[in-house]
């Protein structure tokens, strides 16, 4: 079973995470503190940037094709390399949404 190495980015913490194993899953072992509400890539919750490496997460729900690129729900998200994430970190399209719906929120 081959593991690779998971950096989160400004946290200073790293773990292993198995190929056959979420980020999230891995996270939580570690007691790593990670933000996730539904664990099956809907909810958004524990998104993340991809700052090197790559992951598959075919049940991710939410993202474009060109978001899911760029961007893990931990929560689904299996690394396919040694990687690098800065948790808390949304796509433009999540981001405008909540913008949005703040500024109508304010009207």
């Amino acid at each position: 079973m081959t593991e690779y190495t998971v950096e989160f980015v400004g946290a200073g913490e790293t773990i292993q995470v198995s190929e056959n194993e979420t980020i999230l899953t891995a996270a939580v072992r570690e007691g790593i503190s990670q933000e996730f509400s539904c664990r099956v890539g809907m909810c958004l919750a524990c998104s993340a940037e991809i700052v090197e490496g790559e992951v598959t997460q075919p049940a991710a729900r939410g993202f474009t094709d060109e978001e899911a690129e760029d961007y893990a729900l931990t929560c689904v998200a299996r690394p396919e390399s040694d990687l690098r994430i800065e948790r808390g970190q949304y796509p433009p399209s999540i981001e405008e949404e909540a913008t949005g719906a703040n500024a109508a929120a304010d009207d």
